[in-house]
Formats: structure tokens, C-alpha cells, sequence
């Protein structure tokens, strides 16, 4: 009996871990169909994540909330056209070289 109990404590101390767990993605073989396939509230999110990361390699220290939702036009216009490209050259094609 003792040793279900400490068992079970265990898996349960165990399972706060198993929730924190980190997600990675390599954009570099992130495809523009798979980003034109999430759900919308997901494509938002991915889109102000890669306008944040976008803007930080340009050096871009202001946020312009058209600006932005022009980006994401040409971006997805351009992964329209490419779906298997991956999002990354879409961002360079659609929004220009980093500086």
C-alpha cells in the first residue's frame, strides 16, 4: 500500500513538468501551407510573433498596426502562390531584405 501511494505522489510531482514543456519549430522548414492551414486565432498569433522577429532582425524599433496587416497580406498572398516554399523565404520575398 505504502509503495502505490509514493508511487502515485511521484507520477503526480511529475506532471507540472510534463505541462511546461517547450514547442519548437524550425522555421526553416516551416511551409507557407502549413502556415495558410492554421486555424485563424493560431495564424495571429504566428503572425505577430514573426512580425516581432522580422522587425528585431531589421532593427525596426516601432510598431505600425497597418503596416503590419499589409505585411500579412503579401505574405500570405505570396505562400498562395508557393505553398511549398517555406515562410521564411516568403518573408524575405514578400517584405524585403533584412538590414
Amino acid at each position: 500500500m505504502k509503495l502505490r501511494l509514493i508511487s502515485t505522489a511521484f507520477a503526480i510531482s511529475l506532471l507540472p513538468a510534463a505541462a511546461n514543456a517547450q514547442v519548437t519549430i524550425d522555421m526553416g522548414a516551416f511551409t507557407c501551407a502549413q502556415y495558410l492551414a492554421m486555424p485563424p486565432g493560431m495564424s495571429r498569433d504566428f503572425s505577430a510573433w514573426m512580425s516581432g522577429w522580422f522587425s528585431y532582425q531589421s532593427r525596426r524599433t516601432f510598431v505600425d498596426v497597418l503596416l503590419h496587416q499589409k505585411n500579412i497580406a503579401s505574405v500570405q498572398s505570396w505562400c498562395r502562390r508557393r505553398p511549398q516554399a517555406n515562410v521564411m523565404s516568403a518573408l524575405q520575398a514578400a517584405l524585403g531584405p533584412q538590414q
